[in-house]
């Protein structure tokens, strides 16, 4: 992997480990569906003025029910389960919680193909089960009012990302960039009828109309654009390093900037959903020192 690849990995992780940090600053604020409204909202803008500079077209009229599913399942359902989480939970559970979804991936695509998972995959799954198990039952904030509900919905969000891998994979390779742009546009359109009906719940601060915009803007648009970078230069698989990386970032950032606490049940728990998530997708380390041989479509 060059220099520049692993600077723009390392800064996407950085990115979406901030993405639960601008959640926790919001949620409690405005609620998840005006949180997650704005920021899909911002998302599609952002990506409309990308797609008008560089010419790039969505091609609605053939692919607006791909669009739909993929801005139910990977976008508009997960983003408003994290920001309902995001209300009771920390940051840093949140990130490592978001860590399970390939997890949930291999066991959706084992049902789907009724094929049974591998003794690795097994492991891992098991490894992510203790994992999850070790950061819900020691955490302080596991015990208030909502939490297990909570805890339910963030896992729910992974889950709903591992539906989104399964089904990706079966469908005609659209484009990266077109997935991206339509879907955030599908899931504004999903979320804004909800939106009369759960008002803000306070006046949002100048920090919580930055957190909105980051989430937006950044977390949204830029990741998405520094993601198809690197899987058109270093492969989809080495991409998928940023899954380890995104919960380092954020309980960084959930230490430094919400004084969460970081207990030795975070680190392990942590840990052992990171090792069962490489386990089930098959990772390894030494795929960052190869070179990508074939560019992505």
């Amino acid at each position: 992997m060059s220099a520049a690849s692993l600077s723009r990995l390392l800064l996407l992780s950085a990115i979406w480990g901030g993405s639960f940090l601008f959640m926790r600053i919001g949620a409690p604020v405005l609620g998840p569906v005006m949180l997650i409204v704005f920021r899909v909202g911002l998302a599609a803008l952002f990506l409309l003025a990308v797609a008008l500079f560089l010419k790039k077209s969505m091609a609605l009229k053939a692919h607006w029910k791909h669009y739909l599913v993929l801005g139910l399942f990977n976008s508009a359902l997960p983003f408003l389960l994290f920001a309902y989480a995001a209300q009771t939970l920390s940051a840093s559970l949140l990130s490592i919680l978001n860590a399970t979804a390939p997890i949930w991936g291999a066991i959706i695509g084992a049902l789907w193909t009724r094929t049974l998972l591998s003794g690795k995959a097994v492991m891992g799954l098991l490894s992510g089960v203790v994992g999850v198990m070790l950061l819900v039952g020691f955490d302080r904030l596991s015990l208030l009012p909502g939490a297990d509900i909570a805890i339910v919905a963030a896992l729910g969000a992974s889950f709903c990302y591992g539906i989104t891998s399964v089904y990706t994979r079966s469908i005609p390779s659209i484009g990266p960039f077109a997935n991206a742009h339509g879907s955030m546009w599908a899931a504004t359109l999903i979320i804004l009828p909800l939106v009369p009906f759960f008002p803000v719940n306070q006046a949002p601060s100048g920090g919580v109309v930055l957190s909105v915009v980051a989430l937006g803007v950044l977390c949204s648009g830029i990741a998405y654009l520094l993601y198809f970078r690197l899987i058109a230069d270093i492969g989809s698989t080495s991409a998928l390093t940023v899954t380890f990386l995104v919960p380092l970032f954020g309980v960084l950032f959930g230490t430094l900037f919400l004084d969460e606490v970081v207990g030795w049940y975070t680190l392990v728990g942590a840990f052992l959903v990171i090792v069962g998530t490489a386990l089930v997708t098959g990772f390894s380390p030494r795929v960052l020192f190869r070179e990508k041989t074939n560019k992505a479509p």
